[in-house]
């Protein structure tokens, strides 16, 4: 397979950033793509809606349908899953985005952050996964794509912010479980992660990110469409890197996806 056309997408966090990117190149291949995300309204300081979302899909070339979902919140997402079915006939992809973010030490983590970032980063990633799986399984050539990080136990990326990281390595334990659990049933799920740090509007809230040293989210759509057009029975339960995967599809000049070619790019975190 060497593109999605006629496949239909589930993404979560899909009103902007990575979610948004990995749309609209699902979008230019002629796929289907639910657009998953709470916002719903125009927010003061990110922009895009679900339904600003949509209508960039439509306009590049994919169908779409926008649905305001709260993955924390199991009958919004049941309800999301049986529309999208109902109206695409099935669901061939999981895009697992969706995030919260702080990078706070224990002391410096409210519980009800903690509780957000477990909620949607673990909880969340397991629940629309669950709650996909029996469609994915009746695909041909299904896959779930977790935007989360290689497993890496140093005591480094525990200690400044101890909270996220048990949130995002939530999702990639989701990975190394459910890979081995349907692997006899042909549902590929992989990770990706980012060589370096994304410039999202998200970041830019951040203080001290410097987005300016980052890549656009574009790298990662890329990458993610060469997971996805692969067979599934031949890529599953891998912790993948964008510029690895990218070079593997043969793509090797990667200065289009900076943001500033002149800045030194900013390595993400979870990677030594």
């Amino acid at each position: 397979m060497t593109d999605l056309k006629g496949k239909t997408l589930f993404i979560t966090g899909a009103s902007r950033g990575i979610g948004l990117a990995i749309a609209h190149q699902a979008a230019r291949d002629g796929a289907n793509v639910a657009i998953n995300a709470k916002t719903t309204e125009p927010h003061p300081k990110l922009p895009g809606t679900i339904h600003s979302a949509a209508a960039e899909i439509e306009a590049a070339g994919g169908h779409a349908l926008a649905i305001a979902t709260d993955i924390r919140f199991e009958d919004q997402v049941e309800a999301a899953v049986a529309a999208t079915a109902r109206r695409f006939g099935g669901i061939d992809i999981l895009v697992n985005n969706a995030s919260a973010i702080s990078l706070t030490g224990t002391l410096q983590t409210p519980i009800r952050r903690f509780d957000l970032m477990m909620g949607i980063n673990t909880r969340g990633t397991f629940l629309c996964s669950q709650a996909c799986l029996p469609f994915l399984k009746k695909a041909a050539n299904p896959h779930i794509l977790m935007l989360s990080p290689p497993l890496n136990l140093s005591p480094r990326w525990f200690g400044p912010h101890v909270a996220y990281t048990m949130a995002k390595y939530g999702m990639s334990l989701c990975v190394l479980g459910m890979a081995e659990e349907f692997r006899s049933e042909g549902v590929a799920v992989n990770a990706l992660w980012p060589r370096t740090i994304i410039a999202t509007a998200a970041l830019q809230m951040i203080p001290g990110a410097e987005p300016q040293r980052g890549r656009k989210p574009e790298i990662l759509a890329d990458a993610a469409h060469w997971i996805l057009t692969q067979p599934s029975r031949s890529l599953s339960g891998n912790f993948l890197i964008d510029d690895e995967v990218l070079a593997r599809a043969g793509i090797t000049d990667l200065a289009g996806y900076a943001v500033d070619p002149a800045q030194k790019l900013r390595k993400d975190i979870f990677l030594d």
